[in-house]
């Protein structure tokens, strides 16, 4: 599905803001008229135009703020964030831009000032881990104790972007939502400098502990939602975390090495090439220079994973792989696939093969216009599906 830009990358980045709107995180207008003046594959154009939208769309939010209109400020503020999100998105190619954190903060700031003039119930929470915290919010659906869904990213996405993806489809199902941002996430990579980290159960025991001592959560009714990366990492937790009641990959992602990533670009297997060589430099440099996927994708990773060189980031993605992992998981696993994925095609069904206890694979096609990467551009349908499953799994009435 090709949005405005003939450049997958800055289309799918497109669609993926504009499909916010219908949570009250965009506004269809505001987005096309801000992609029509981005230059194409340009990341400075890119955050040049988004973060003019976002300040002018924060500007209306305060204005509407100071004049006691809360309904039009709050949808300002949700817009607002979403915005400074995606205007920051291309920014890690150099992990020391003042821009990324002024930007981010932005978007966290406007979010919370939004949730002040929300009706539902929740809480800004941190979870104790090792010898930090995990920040993340919990949303409640009502006063009464209900099953919860934990739900974090992935390779790039926000705590404050998963309040538009998952969060106000799992309240108007009736479950509790806790969304937390783990190592190399938000927040984490962005003021703590803590990389990603294969071994995700460290992130989510702390999450569940935390959960089962709050009188409003059912104890043997949490799941786990993880998003693009996060299909990796939420199984990989799964297969440790035994009190989890369920586990939903969105989409399923069954290894993450970069090593391999790259081989399969040039065409060899991953032990013949040598990462440190100035071949394998300028081979690299030149498929950048050529996709700015790829190009994002090596600068993000070295961001989040805090590498300093491609080699270093091949060694520090090296773990992250499900085999002989994905067969201890023993909940309920449902596994997505995009039918188009451009990020992972293929890897769902093999996670799914893999797995030993109780699963369902649900597959998005073109023709629910739910193709893309975690079915962006069709998430009310996404959600439909997935809640519906996770009642199914939890035993709890369709809501």
């Amino acid at each position: 599905m090709k949005l405005i830009f003939k450049d997958q990358t800055f289309s799918f980045e497109l669609l993926r803001t504009m499909g916010y709107a219908a949570f009250g995180g965009a506004d269809i207008g505001e987005c096309l008229s801000t992609a029509y003046r981005i230059e194409e594959g340009n990341f400075e154009s890119w955050y040049e135009e988004w973060l003019k939208t976002a300040i002018r769309v924060h500007q209306e939010a305060d204005e509407s703020s100071k004049h006691g209109n809360k309904s039009s400020a709050r949808d300002f503020y949700l817009r607002a964030s979403n915005y400074y999100r995606t205007a920051e998105f291309f920014l890690h190619g150099n992990p020391e831009d003042k821009r990324i954190l002024k930007t981010w903060r932005l978007s966290q700031s406007t979010f919370r000032r939004a949730l002040t003039l929300l009706d539902h119930h929740w809480e800004i929470v941190t979870i104790p881990y090792e010898d930090t915290d995990l920040p993340g919010y919990l949303y409640l659906a009502g006063d009464q104790p209900a099953p919860t869904l934990i739900v974090h990213g992935g390779y790039d996405s926000t705590a404050e972007e998963l309040y538009f993806q998952v969060v106000t489809s799992a309240l108007e199902k009736g479950y509790h939502c806790l969304v937390f941002e783990g190592p190399g996430q938000g927040a984490v990579i962005r003021e703590q400098r803590i990389p990603f980290r294969h071994d995700w159960e460290a992130a989510v025991t702390p999450v569940v502990d935390y959960l089962i001592k709050r009188p409003e959560v059912i104890s043997d009714k949490i799941a786990l939602m993880g998003i693009s990366l996060g299909g990796y990492l939420a199984p990989r937790a799964a297969a440790y975390e035994h009190r989890l009641a369920a586990c939903i990959a969105n989409d399923g992602l069954f290894s993450f090495q970069v090593g391999k990533i790259a081989a399969a670009l040039g065409g060899k297997e991953s032990e013949e090439l040598h990462f440190n060589s100035s071949e394998m430099d300028n081979f690299i440099a030149s498929i950048m220079a050529q996709d700015t996927g790829i190009r994002w994708g090596i600068e993000n990773g070295q961001f989040t994973f805090s590498a300093t060189n491609l080699e270093e980031l091949v060694h520090k993605t090296e773990p992250f792989t499900l085999e002989g992992v994905a067969e201890k998981i023993k909940c309920p696993v449902l596994v997505c696939e995009a039918e188009h994925d451009h990020a992972f095609a293929g890897q769902p069904e093999q996670l799914y093969k893999s797995l030993r206890s109780s699963k369902t694979y649900m597959k998005f096609t073109a023709e629910d216009s739910a193709e893309e990467h975690c079915h962006f551009g069709a998430l009310k349908l996404a959600n439909h599906r997935i809640f519906t499953w996770l009642d199914q799994v939890l035993n709890t009435e369709a809501r």
